[in-house]
């Protein structure tokens, strides 16, 4: 069990077995969440999210570096339930690096910078002077370093190639459609689970719902930003199947862990990345799309 009297400089570069805290009060409808701290905390967030991102870019790429960082420890924490310990330090500056690239180099830059982290996660470890679970350590912390960091470096890239706020905007609002119809209709029609065995509350039903808003949401934005309004049904249906699989592989790693949450930094939502696991996973998905619907955008207009 984790320490309680540990200081924060061990607790951010060293972190115990996330422990797992149950609600308190206010726990209210099938979601089993505090709907009023839940709506206070997505408030909060979406502030957070848009004055950077209307007012300095490259703010918001910091905002998402920092994002990264907090998702590296959160998931330090559910790997070391398992007893496995991940290379955290390398891994936040390999963070850094990878979202540093994907603004100022590219693809290239970022695809490298990956490359190196994983490098130095390995030596890091195989150099360690404990012998136990150093493979799993080594591939667990290689997974997180693409699942986190190198994921949300595409919302790098597509703020470096189109130096327009409303592009990440009108993804993030695909994203949150996704979420917002796959809940509302799941916990209105659900009858039949997706996947019981990983999320139980996860229905066949609140996919329809995920795709049909997603989708609307779509094609709103593509034609507010210049794209034919078909691209919008591309980049809904898209982002509702790779949505749900990312949400889909953190409630796998959360219950291999044995946690409802990653962490409980954000009341009534529970850690950062049970907000944008989703986003992570989709992002590569929406830049690709995002490239190809979009009128006059050259892959370096960055550059």
């Amino acid at each position: 069990m984790a320490s309680t009297d540990r200081s924060l400089l061990a607790r951010v570069f060293s972190p115990g077995p996330t422990l797992e805290k149950q609600p308190t009060s206010g726990v209210t409808g099938r979601a089993g969440r505090n709907l009023a701290q839940a709506i206070t905390t997505a408030v909060v967030l979406i502030v957070a999210v848009a004055v950077p991102l209307f007012t300095s870019l490259p703010a918001f790429v910091g905002v998402i570096g920092f994002v990264s960082l907090v998702g590296i420890w959160e998931l330090a924490g559910a790997f070391a339930r398992m007893g496995i310990t991940l290379t955290v330090t390398p891994l936040y500056v390999g963070a850094i690096g990878m979202v540093t690239c994907a603004w100022w180099l590219g693809s290239e830059g970022m695809l490298f910078a990956l490359y190196i982290t994983v490098f130095v996660c390995a030596a890091w470890r195989l150099l360690d002077y404990r012998k136990e679970s150093r493979m799993s350590d080594v591939v667990s912390s290689t997974f997180v370093a693409v699942y986190v960091p190198f994921l949300a470096s595409f919302v790098v890239l597509m703020l470096a190639a189109w130096r327009n706020p409303w592009v990440f905007a009108v993804f993030e609002l695909i994203v949150i459609a996704n979420d917002t119809g796959g809940w509302a209709l799941g916990v209105l029609f659900g009858r039949h689970p997706m996947a019981p065995a990983l999320s139980p509350k996860k229905s066949w039903e609140g996919f329809v719902g995920s795709a049909l808003t997603a989708t609307a949401v779509g094609v709103g934005g593509l034609w507010m930003l210049g794209a034919s309004w078909w691209w919008g049904v591309v980049a809904g249906i898209s982002i509702a199947f790779v949505g749900t699989m990312g949400d889909l592989t953190e409630s796998l790693i959360k219950r291999e862990a044995g946690l409802k949450d990653t962490s409980q930094i954000l009341p009534g939502h529970g850690g950062v990345l049970d907000r944008v696991d989703a986003l992570l996973m989709s992002a590569p998905v929406a830049y690709f799309i995002f490239a190809w619907a979009l009128p006059g955008i050259s892959w370096e207009s960055s550059h």
